[in-house]
């Protein structure tokens, strides 16, 4: 990747310019990416091994699990570096790597949390067709449709920042390579790109959310009808899908919902999408989903048993 610019290295100011605090979130966050390794890892071996892989929600999660995993290991790895390192830089050619990763899996997850609501709006509105409308092929299909839309929106991005002109200086204020940061940095006028961002990401996320409220809204509509036990467990499981939506969506949509600005808050935001989400969400499905809770105790409970025979 050529870089025709002054500037061949990024200074990530990163969260804090204070030792004892670097320290404190260095343990906390490496406490947070084992966690994030092993509840992910949890799920996606409990689906995978067990009948639930058949169910279209589960065949999701088990992608959203994955997408999770590689979304936080584009950030978090470097983010923990940086907190033990005197000096916090990043390459021109890594930057727009980890610019390009990270908005292409990034929107992965905003597509699969919106395949997973689809699923759950034809289960609870449209029970009777559900086996036709959700077949295997038809999952296939959506996943795929999700990767190529984050393909998608990934490569725009990119190319909005690829041929940008940084002449120096080269320090900016967040813990990883973002378009709005990069902005800043370039030595142009960058208003009408940052609003062709805002209506890359910021509309993508800001439709997206609609959608989803919207099918949770229909799904609560319909399930005032059904029987107490039913309703309860339809809840049960919106009620974690919502949890998630609400974790990921309401951060990203603070950050690229606005013009093309950079706030000091907006690496702590980020935190949430980055690395809370991807560590809560197993937690939020397995805790509160009796299914998935049931599976992990069959396939650990059959591995333990093998290893004592």
């Amino acid at each position: 990747m050529e870089n025709r610019n002054n500037v061949t290295v990024f200074i990530l100011l990163g969260l804090s310019q204070n030792k004892n605090i670097e320290i404190f979130c260095f343990v906390l966050f490496l406490f947070c990416y084992i966690a994030i390794w092993m509840g992910n890892l949890l799920i996606m071996i409990s689906i995978i091994c067990s009948p639930l892989i058949d169910q279209p929600m589960y065949f999701f999660l088990n992608y959203l699990s994955l997408s999770d995993l590689c979304y936080t290991s584009t950030v978090t790895p470097k983010l923990m570096t940086d907190l033990l390192a005197e000096r916090k830089t990043i390459s021109y050619s890594n930057c727009m790597t980890q610019l390009f990763i990270l908005h292409f899996l990034g929107a992965i997850e905003i597509f699969i949390l919106t395949g997973m609501a689809y699923d759950r709006y034809v289960a609870i509105c449209k029970p009777l067709h559900y086996t036709i409308i959700m077949s295997r092929p038809k999952c296939n299909t959506i996943i795929v449709a999700c990767c190529t839309g984050g393909l998608m929106h990934s490569a725009s991005q990119f190319l909005l920042t690829i041929f940008l002109p940084f002449c120096g200086p080269s320090e900016t204020d967040h813990y990883f390579c973002d378009v709005y940061p990069l902005l800043k940095l370039a030595c142009m006028d960058t208003h009408r790109i940052g609003l062709l961002v805002v209506v890359n990401s910021g509309l993508i996320a800001l439709v997206t959310f609609v959608i989803l409220m919207a099918s949770y809204f229909l799904i609560l509509h319909t399930v005032r009808d059904y029987p107490a036990e039913s309703r309860t467990k339809a809840l049960s499981t919106c009620s974690s899908h919502i949890t998630v939506v609400a974790l990921f969506f309401v951060p990203v949509l603070f950050i690229y919902i606005r013009p093309a600005e950079t706030f000091p808050e907006d690496k702590v935001f980020a935190l949430f999408y980055t690395i809370i989400a991807p560590m809560f969400n197993p937690l939020i499905y397995t805790l509160r989903n009796l299914e998935m809770k049931n599976a992990v105790k069959k396939v650990w409970y059959h591995q333990f048993l093998k290893r004592g025979q």
